[in-house]
């Protein structure tokens, strides 16, 4: 992909931070990765309020479920339910592997839900397939 990309991560752990960084800066992928910290922050993110005012609406967010303040599913909702932003595609990028999770991020229009591997390497693997898929075979829409 040559065009760069503006990907929103949307995740409360430092450790997962870095290591999402890690993995595109690994796979040369061209992006500005922009990170809120928990649920309201990503909707203030989205809704370009407060200290977002000038921010530039993302690609593409990856959003974890487990969040302080808003979880995952609530921010999730929000964005599907919003005719300006529903077009985002929403990848839901959490530990959980639980069916009932699953089937709520779906059911609430999520894109994609991939858990998060434990290892580093099976990790750097799924945001490379996160890459192959989102960043080189779908087309993103752009407004």
């Amino acid at each position: 992909m040559n065009k760069e990309i503006h990907i929103l991560l949307v995740e409360d752990n430092e450790g997962d931070i870095l290591l999402t960084k890690e993995a595109l800066d690994e796979r040369n992928i061209k992006n500005q990765l922009s990170v809120a910290r928990d649920g309201e922050e990503a909707l203030d993110f989205i809704y370009q309020r407060g200290k977002f005012e000038h921010v530039k609406e993302p690609d593409l967010v990856l959003l974890d479920i487990n969040l302080p303040k808003l979880n995952g599913h609530e921010v999730l909702q929000t964005i599907k339910s919003d005719k300006k932003y529903r077009h985002i595609p929403v990848l839901m990028l959490t530990t959980s592997s639980s069916s009932k999770d699953i089937f709520a991020s779906y059911d609430k229009h999520a894109n994609s839900f991939i858990t998060k591997p434990l290892e580093v390497d099976s990790f750097q693997e799924a945001i490379a397939s996160i890459e192959e898929f989102w960043l080189n075979t779908a087309k993103l829409p752009k407004v």
